[in-house]
């Protein structure tokens, strides 16, 4: 676990941004039972917390995407980052809307993007990758040369990252499930034994046999 890691595990933590509740697991959308729940819209409103991402985001861009000229947030939950962290990189952003506007020129890509220029994905939240392959697939569509994707925090499932393979988008996240779960039990938040049912859900989300491990 790198230090950076620590750090945004330690912040995600402690403003409840992610919360453990192995005994009393909550419901996806989709009907999975998760031990896990995770709003990283709460960083925005925790200034500390929020500089530590920002800044996070903004290094491992510096370092894994030094030719970037664009950043793309995922809608909605990736714009503020993306927003934040082109103003420390002193670089144009704009945003991949869901779907295209219902009005004006029907636009889903907001903000100026040339063909041809070098762009980074800012996202959130990485689980099964869908969403943010729909960006990046829209990016490509335009023109773009998708570099990567940056994020603050991914499961690292198995579907999330075959998926993610198979479409050739590379991501780098500023803290993943093992090293949250880590921080988690050594500062108290989860009981050791949780540690192994958490992984376990992870590796295979479908199959609730780890609720009672």
């Amino acid at each position: 676990m790198t230090e950076l890691q620590k750090l945004i595990a330690k912040d995600l933590l402690s403003i409840k941004a992610v919360f453990f509740s192995p005994d009393k697991p909550f419901t996806w959308a989709s009907g999975i039972k998760s031990p896990i729940y995770c709003d990283n819209r709460l960083t925005l409103t925790a200034p500390e917390v929020r500089n530590h991402v920002e800044e996070g985001l903004a290094e491992v861009i510096r370092r894994e995407y030094p030719d970037v000229e664009v950043l793309m947030g995922t809608s909605t939950a990736g714009i503020a980052h993306a927003a934040i962290t082109a103003t420390i990189l002193d670089m144009p952003m704009g945003y991949v809307r869901s779907g295209q506007k219902d009005h004006g020129r029907g636009n889903q890509i907001e903000g100026k993007l040339e063909k041809g220029q070098k762009v980074v994905v800012v996202e959130d939240l990485i689980s099964t990758g869908g969403s943010c392959i729909e960006v990046v697939n829209v990016l490509r569509e335009a023109g773009a040369d998708v570099l990567g994707v940056v994020s603050i925090f991914t499961y690292g499932m198995k579907k999330g990252l075959d998926r993610m393979a198979e479409a050739e988008v590379i991501n780098y996240s500023l803290c993943d499930l093992d090293a949250l779960v880590e921080v988690a039990a050594e500062e108290g938040y989860i009981k050791q034994e949780d540690c192994a049912r958490i992984i376990a859900f992870r590796n295979n989300p479908s199959d609730e046999s780890w609720i009672n491990k």
